[in-house]
């Protein structure tokens, strides 16, 4: 299943590792300092089109939302509770002449 984090933005939920919230970001040193080793690495994809409320965590890819976190996470769960649909067994008959 695929988690929609804003724009034309999806990104598998088996890749995310985390969410974070753009306010905690501010108030802590070392997830600032990683955030910017990651911009400079160029693994923080920000498309600047709206302000950014939070920070999806990948293993390849960090990505800035304009969504917030406490929505991404709603998502997320909500999406991972979706079981899909049963495979239904069909019995026909062949059609003979």
């Amino acid at each position: 299943m695929f988690l929609h984090i804003g724009g034309d933005t999806v990104v598998s939920i088996k890749d995310v590792i985390t969410i974070i919230d753009h306010q905690s970001v501010k108030t802590s040193k070392i997830t600032k300092k990683f955030l910017e080793d990651e911009r400079k690495k160029k693994r923080l994809v920000d498309t600047n089109q709206e302000e950014t409320k939070s920070y999806v965590i990948t293993q390849d890819v960090i990505y800035c939302s304009p969504i917030s976190s406490l929505t991404l996470k709603r998502r997320a769960q909500y999406v991972n509770n979706l079981e899909p649909f049963p495979a239904e067994q069909t019995d026909f008959e062949e059609l003979t002449e």
